[in-house]
């Protein structure tokens, strides 16, 4: 299954409260639920004023209809096509 990165510029993100964040959580598991089990949402990293997200999914097509039904904004997907670590360089 293919994953992807997703960037979300939101302003202030790095300033969004736990119940904030919470809210947000569950928002995108809602429509995940909706959706089916093809696409999953991985893991998010909050930053200063975005948040990256890994997702797998078929395609880009469904991440970016997830965040439409979600709210989110998805100012780029990337697909990934490798990972590496500290182990990789063993």
């Amino acid at each position: 299954m293919p994953k992807y990165v997703i960037e979300r510029e939101i302003s202030g993100a790095g300033k969004l409260t736990p119940q904030q964040l919470k809210d947000i959580s569950q928002t995108s598991c809602n429509v995940l639920d909706k959706m089916g089990s093809e696409i999953k949402w991985h893991n998010s990293f909050v930053a200063k004023d975005k948040i990256y997200c890994v997702y797998t999914a078929p395609n880009e097509d469904m991440v970016r209809e997830h965040a439409k039904l979600g709210g989110f904004p998805a100012n780029a997907v990337s697909e990934v096509f490798a990972e590496i670590n500290p182990n990789t360089a063993q």
